[in-house]
């Protein structure tokens, strides 16, 4: 039975003897206490706790790859997809940063999350989390972080970065500055010391930004393929002589795509209803719509908690201590 469950204290009636003319207490004191139990058996019953799949709300917590106003419209058609195929409430979070995301899992506050990979790695060690899909695009359940330059910065190499202005995107984004801080590190760039100054833009679109604007010389975001054709600054930058203002000069290993999580305390049965429509979405005309509006994805597939290795690896060679992160927030 739930521990939330009220506890009834009946006190031990000490009747030492049963003589005819306590016949009528004794009665009476049974009757008090069928009342007491008729009373609260039934608030018992509720308290006990409505099974998992019979839940009335779900929280779904967004990580914010560009501003937050955009991500929580963007993420709309999605809730309601889910209220509608569910029954239930849905109540969305859209976090002011990619730690948000993860305090409030570690808080038992979310019981479905939007990941990035470096969100996942935290909140797997961090919190009671299960991931069940991650996204493909294109067929692809992998993509690459980008470090990239305005077109005429006379910028071709890591190396040439030296003494250079950069920015990051959030300090726990995966493509925005974990793997871009290991690819600086393995080319032999300290971002601590070799350059002149480092911001932290807080998001993709920020970043794109700063570059095309000459506020940083280069920056770290992502891309999709390698081959320029889909990546951040495609996104976000409408205009086409705008984005040939952009150019890549580095690009990462693979990294194994965003991923959908659970409370680990789900349901099984709610948690498999949630995967079958995240894949249904990925089978879907309007679902791969939906899911390239929010997060640039056309779908889900099946995901393990090994599929993550390689991400916590690039924790390590970046210097970066998993526990440290949801300790400070942004630089």
């Amino acid at each position: 039975m739930a521990s939330g469950m009220p506890v009834l204290k009946i006190h031990s009636l000490r009747l030492h003897t049963y003589h005819a003319s306590s016949i009528y207490g004794l009665r009476m004191v049974r009757k008090r206490l069928w009342l007491i139990l008729l009373l609260f058996l039934p608030l018992a019953l509720l308290t006990c706790g409505r099974p998992e799949s019979q839940r009335k709300v779900l929280r779904v917590g967004f990580v914010p790859s560009e501003n937050v106003q955009q991500v929580a419209q963007n993420a709309q058609p999605i809730v309601q997809i889910l209220e509608k195929k569910l029954a239930v409430e849905i109540q969305p979070f859209v976090a002011t940063d990619y730690t948000g995301v993860v305090e409030a899992l570690r808080a038992n506050k979310l019981d479905i999350a939007f990941l990035s990979p470096a969100s996942y790695v935290l909140a797997k060690s961090e919190a009671n989390v299960r991931v069940v899909l991650k996204s493909h695009r294109k067929g692809s359940a992998s993509y690459y972080a980008a470090i990239i330059t305005h077109a005429d910065s006379g910028i071709t190499k890591l190396q040439d970065l030296r003494n250079k202005t950069f920015a990051f995107g959030d300090p726990l984004s995966t493509t925005g500055h974990i793997f871009p801080k290991k690819m600086l590190k393995e080319s032999g760039i300290d971002p601590t010391k070799d350059f002149k100054s480092v911001i932290f833009s807080g998001g993709h679109d920020a970043t794109v930004l700063a570059v095309l604007n000459r506020k940083v010389d280069a920056g770290a975001t992502f891309a999709n393929f390698t081959d320029g054709k889909d990546a951040a600054w495609i996104q976000y930058l409408k205009d086409p002589k705008e984005q040939k203002k952009i150019r890549a000069i580095a690009y990462s290993e693979p990294i194994p795509a965003d991923n959908l999580v659970v409370n680990a305390n789900l349901d099984a049965g709610l948690t498999d209803k949630i995967t079958e429509i995240f894949l249904e979405l990925s089978r879907d005309v309007e679902g791969k719509k939906m899911l390239r509006d929010l997060y640039q994805i056309d779908g889900f597939v099946a995901a393990t908690d090994q599929d993550y290795d390689s991400v916590r690896e690039a924790f390590g060679i970046a210097g970066i201590n998993l526990p440290e992160v949801l300790k400070r927030k942004k630089p």
